[in-house]
């Protein structure tokens, strides 16, 4: 009965995962313009490869802050100039010793680094035959203070989740992976956005969701809930972007892209963006409400499936407010700058709610609520009824 059981929901995963597979390519209009995507972004990266070949010679190295003084400034713009003497720590050119210059000025967004001994730096450096002729400095060394941070996170992980936390640790590895090694590459090589981001999530939510949960009745229940609810969202979001004729262009990796000349569609990835951007907060549902059915059950078997769904309900009601609140919180406070800028210049608000980047936050974090919201009712309906007949 036990094997039984299994076989049963690993045949229906891989038939949501080819009834996915149909909707999308059914519904994406360019899917079959792939050949020329692929052709147009293969072009773009051969291209840079001929045009910035002094570019190449440019590198980015970890250095120490040896000894510094402030001397006078000869230009009247900053307050002063440091002169600081740095060593490289890391790679072929370790132990060899930089004076750089620091021009100095107080609350300015770039020249705003105050060097001091022992300070970790990253330099700019300039290869000449092998050689490294001359360092600059580019940026503070940020990047310990993320793995400080990361640490804490997995340790509270562990001591506070156990065995759960190391489950939860092994999900996001994976999800990285399937972001960095799937997602990427394929948009790269010039497969359509949206396509990809609805794959790369049903591919991330069902291993995280088994590892989770486990092979039972509460995770099936939470990946047809989230797969949906993230379905939903896509559709969405691509419906209306397209009404709004909204063009992917808002955002400064978006425009950058665009200065690079590639043949990558923005709009399919501005799409893509907001079906990942929900995937979480619409598995937190999907699972809350499917665990929340299977402890009910478990400790009153008594209870039908009418009364196990209205009770999955009842639970997706809670959750429904303050999840719906943190996501469209967060896209919000992305867009804070901005609104600070267009109050103070007292912009006119039909000019306002028309913006291009407003319009496309709104829809973000419309979109990922109503797939959210979606998620409710289809995980409840489904934890009752498979869990009932159990």
């Amino acid at each position: 009965m036990e094997l039984l059981k299994k076989g049963v929901i690993l045949l229906t995963i891989i038939t949501l995962i080819f009834s996915l597979t149909t909707y999308v390519v059914a519904y994406e209009e360019n899917f079959e313009d792939l050949p020329q995507k692929q052709e147009g972004v293969q072009q773009y990266q051969e291209e840079p490869q001929e045009h910035n070949a002094e570019a190449m010679q440019e590198e980015y190295f970890r250095a120490e802050v040896l000894s510094v003084r402030d001397l006078e400034s000869e230009d009247d713009y900053f307050e002063f100039v440091q002169q600081a003497e740095v060593v490289i720590t890391r790679g072929d050119y370790r132990g060899q010793i930089f004076t750089i210059e620091n021009p100095y000025l107080e609350n300015h967004h770039y020249f705003n680094i105050y060097l001091e001994e022992d300070m970790n730096v990253i330099l700019l450096g300039e290869e000449s035959n092998g050689e490294l002729t001359e360092a600059y400095l580019h940026d503070i060394s940020r990047d310990r203070a993320i793995v400080y941070l990361l640490l804490i996170f997995i340790i509270l992980l562990i001591l506070i989740g156990g065995w759960h936390g190391v489950k939860t640790i092994i999900t996001l590895l994976m999800a990285s992976i399937v972001v960095l090694k799937v997602m990427i590459p394929a948009l790269l090589a010039g497969y359509s956005p949206v396509p990809v981001a609805i794959l790369s999530a049903v591919i991330t939510i069902i291993p995280m969701l088994l590892i989770i949960g486990g092979i039972n009745s509460k995770s099936l229940s939470a990946i047809i809930g989230t797969a949906v609810g993230v379905l939903v969202a896509g559709g969405i979001a691509l419906a209306v972007g397209r009404m709004a004729s909204l063009t992917g262009f808002s955002g400064e990796g978006a425009q950058m892209l665009a200065v690079m000349d590639s043949d990558l569609d923005l709009q399919g990835l501005l799409f893509a963006g907001i079906i990942i951007g929900s995937l979480g907060a619409v598995t937190d549902v999907s699972m809350s409400i499917a665990s929340a059915i299977t402890e009910i059950y478990e400790n009153n078997p008594s209870l039908g499936t009418k009364d196990l769904i209205s009770s999955g309900l009842n639970v997706g009601r809670d959750i429904m407010g303050t999840m719906a609140n943190t996501l469209l919180l967060a896209y919000v406070g992305s867009t804070i700058p901005l609104l600070l800028l267009l109050s103070a210049a007292r912009m006119p608000w039909l000019r306002i709610i028309n913006m291009d980047l407003i319009v496309t936050e709104i829809v973000r974090g419309l979109a990922g609520s109503i797939g959210l919201i979606i998620a409710i009712p289809v995980t409840a309906v489904f934890a009752g009824i498979i869990t009932s007949f159990d």
